[in-house]
C-alpha cells in the first residue's frame, strides 16, 4: 500500500463553500440559461465498491444540473477500465465540453483526460483524484481526515488499553483507499499500547475478497485481534461476518466508511464501532457548479489544492469535511435524509433505532 502519497492543504478552515443546491430528475435536458453553453459528461466508477454512485450521487447531480438548465448526460463505467474509456469517447465525440470522471485507476482516467483536453474539453476530478492527470479542478472530501476519522473512531471504540490492530485498506489502484491508510496511521501509530498485528489492500474494494484476506489474518492471528481499521462499510461488514463466524461478535471495534444502511445497521447492532459519513450531496452540488462555471466560461470557486506529484502540479479543489458516526449522532445520516427512518429501522431494528434517538 502506498503512503503518502498525496497531501491536501485546505486553504480555508470552513471547508462547505456556499455550495448551491438544486432540484431532481434525470435525463438529458435542454439548456435554458443564457451564458451556460455545452454539454456536460459524468462518467461514475462502478456499483459495487459502494452502493453510493447509483442511490446519491447520480440522482444529485442530475438534481444540480436540470435545476441549472444544461445540458448533461451521466454514465456508469460498472468496474471497467475499457468502458471508462469507450464512454469517455463517445461523450466526447456527441460534444460535451466539460467532462467530470470518477476514475477506476489513475492511468485510464489520465488517458481519458488527455484525450478531452485535445479536443478542447474541459475536465474535473470527482471523488479520486487522477496522479498524472490534466483535470481543471478536483472536487473531493479531505481523504487524509476521512481516514483520521477512522483512526479516532476506532480509538474511541479502543479506549487507551493495549489492542492489536489489522487494516483492511481499500483498493491499490485506488489513491483516496492510500490517504485512507495515511489519515488513519496517523492517528493510531501514535497510540501507546496499539500494535499493528496486519494490513492489507483489498483490491477492487470486493467484500469476497476482504472475508478471505480478513479470515487470513485472523487465522494467523488466533484470533487476537482487538480492532479493524475497515476502509469502507462493505470492508467492515466482511470483517464482522468473519469475526461472528468464529463466535466473537461484538468482541472486536470494526470501522467503516459511507454510511450505509448495512453499516449503520451494524452500528445499531454493536458490531461495528463508527463508520465516516460524508454528505455526498455537497460534493456533487459542487462538482456541478464547478462544471457549470467552465460552461460558462468562468473560474470556479475553491477552497484548497490536492499537490499530484506525479503530475507536479497542484490541482484547484473543493475539499470537504468529513463526518465521524458512530451510535451517538447515527441520528444526523437520518436526519440529513441520507437514509430513510423507514428503511433503518424497521423490524428488530425499531428498538435500537429508539436507544439511538432515532425515531
Amino acid at each position: 500500500m502506498r503512503k503518502g502519497i498525496l497531501s491536501l492543504t485546505a486553504l480555508s478552515a470552513a471547508a462547505a463553500l456556499a455550495l448551491t443546491a438544486c432540484g431532481d430528475d434525470s435525463g438529458d435536458s435542454q439548456a435554458a440559461s443564457g451564458s451556460a453553453k455545452g454539454k456536460v459528461g459524468v462518467i461514475l466508477p462502478d456499483t459495487t465498491s459502494s452502493t453510493r454512485y447509483e442511490s446519491f450521487d447520480r440522482p444529485y447531480l442530475e438534481q444540480a444540473f436540470k435545476a441549472a438548465g444544461v445540458q448533461y448526460d451521466i454514465q456508469n463505467a460498472e468496474g471497467s477500465p475499457q468502458r471508462f474509456q469507450t464512454i469517455a469517447d463517445q461523450m466526447i465525440t456527441s460534444g460535451v465540453t466539460v467532462l467530470v470522471v470518477d476514475g477506476l485507476d489513475s492511468n485510464s482516467a489520465a488517458a481519458v483526460q488527455r484525450k478531452a483536453q485535445s479536443q478542447g474539453v474541459k475536465t474535473i476530478d470527482y471523488d479520486r483524484l487522477t496522479l498524472g492527470g490534466v483535470a481543471d479542478y478536483y472536487v473531493s472530501f479531505d481523504n487524509v481526515k476521512v481516514g483520521q476519522e477512522l483512526g479516532k473512531g476506532l480509538q474511541k471504540c479502543l479506549g487507551d488499553k493495549p489492542a492489536n490492530i489489522a487494516y483492511l485498506n481499500g483498493s491499490p489502484t485506488d489513491n483516496n483507499a492510500t490517504l485512507f491508510a495515511q489519515g488513519a496511521h496517523s492517528v493510531l501509530d501514535k497510540v501507546t499500547g496499539y500494535r499493528k498485528v496486519a494490513e492489507q489492500a483489498v483490491p477492487l474494494w470486493k467484500p469476497e475478497k476482504a472475508a478471505t484476506i480478513f479470515e487470513q489474518m485472523w487465522t494467523e492471528q488466533k484470533g487476537r485481534i482487538d480492532g479493524v481499521v475497515a476502509a469502507n462499510d462493505n470492508l467492515g461488514n466482511a470483517a464482522a461476518a468473519i469475526v461472528k463466524k468464529n463466535g466473537e461478535a461484538g468482541k472486536v471495534a470494526i470501522t467503516g466508511q459511507d454510511a450505509t444502511l448495512q453499516g449503520l445497521q451494524n452500528i445499531l447492532d454493536g458490531t461495528q464501532c463508527m463508520t465516516v459519513y460524508k454528505p455526498v450531496k455537497q460534493e456533487a452540488d459542487a462538482a456541478a457548479k464547478l462544471a457549470i462555471a467552465l460552461l460558462k466560461g468562468e473560474k470556479g470557486q475553491t477552497n484548497g489544492t490536492a499537490n499530484d506529484p506525479q503530475g507536479k502540479r497542484d490541482v484547484p479543489s473543493v475539499l470537504l469535511i468529513p463526518i465521524g458516526v458512530s451510535k451517538e449522532n447515527i441520528k444526523q445520516v437520518v436526519d440529513d435524509g441520507f437514509v430513510k427512518t423507514s428503511e433503518l429501522c424497521k423490524g428488530a431494528y425499531a428498538a435500537k433505532c429508539k436507544d439511538a434517538g432515532v425515531e
